[in-house]
């Protein structure tokens, strides 16, 4: 294998099918972007940019409270391109560059954190060429990421086990995650889970706390939720307000398992590449409408 190693008001529902999880892909050449969010290619979608006015806009409510942290199931990109009689890798550099138009909006919007799903530890599973194209596809995207993260104040950070992945991609990976230590905490991130599984998450998170433990840096009677979660690939960060899963499935897929205890769930049949700005925005008048009570009463 080339460079890699194997190391509700909510949509319609659907019957389950099969598993299609995305990938962030390649941005635009640089020189097509305009500086200021390093995501997009310029001009105004048809669905809606973020502005109040906008089509994509009118969905959410006036007012309502912007859910800080959004995470998303990139699901559907093989059934797409099959669809269109194309191969699976076509429906892998779409769905690409619906990451880059919705990271954007969600960053026009006053969306704090992304968190999304894009490759996860079972996806070892598909061929070796379709494995390929999608770590292709996001090392293009982190060789233009490196040189405009700063500049547009984008923080880009990984969830997962990184250890099976090559170590060109590794190198990206890190050199990203030392240029976000170096942007405001204000800026908006976006969190891309590769070989990332949420089980396995939490196993990491329990080995590490085990061997601090044998350390005798941390003493068990310390454990508690905060605490755990401070060994979770996401510490640090607040647990996603609003999970959304395209295609019509319905069903986590071992995402964020600890993180999502109180999350709001917004599922479609909407295919990961044609997911666009506006329903992203008729997802989140859905969590703007929900009655979030946390297990309380409301007086």
């Amino acid at each position: 294998m080339a460079e890699i190693q194997k190391n509700s008001e909510t949509g319609r529902l659907a019957p389950p099918r099969s598993n299609e999880t995305g990938v962030p892909g390649a941005l635009p050449p640089r020189q097509s972007r305009p500086s200021g969010t390093g995501l997009d290619k310029g001009g105004t979608s048809e669905t809606g940019d973020g502005n109040p006015g906008s089509a994509a806009a009118r969905d959410r409510r006036p007012g309502g409270k912007m859910p800080g942290h959004i995470a998303i199931i990139m699901d559907g990109n093989g059934r797409w391109a099959t669809k269109r009689g194309l191969p699976r890798t076509a429906g892998h550099k779409a769905g690409a560059e619906t990451f880059r138009r919705i990271a954007t909006h969600c960053k026009n919007i006053g969306v704090k954190y992304l968190t999304v799903y894009a490759f996860s530890t079972e996806n070892w599973k598909r061929s070796e060429t379709e494995v390929s194209a999608i770590m292709a596809l996001l090392k293009k995207y982190l060789l233009e990421a490196v040189d405009t993260m700063e500049r547009d104040h984008i923080r880009l950070h990984f969830f997962g086990d990184m250890t099976p992945i090559a170590p060109e991609l590794r190198a990206l990976a890190k050199e990203t995650d030392e240029i976000t230590e170096h942007l405001s905490r204000d800026d908006f991130q976006a969190n891309v889970c590769l070989n990332y599984g949420g089980r396995d998450e939490i196993l990491r998170a329990v080995r590490r706390f085990a061997a601090d433990c044998a350390a005798g840096e941390r003493r068990v009677e310390e454990l508690d939720e905060a605490v755990f979660s401070g060994y979770l690939d996401s510490a640090g960060i607040p647990d996603p307000e609003l999970i959304i899963r395209p295609s019509g499935e319905l069903r986590l897929s071992n995402f964020l398992l600890w993180q999502c205890a109180y999350s709001e769930f917004y599922y479609t049949d909407t295919l990961w590449p044609d997911f666009d700005e506006a329903e992203l925005d008729r997802a989140i008048a859905a969590y703007q409408a929900r009655d979030r009570r946390f297990g309380g009463v409301k007086k």
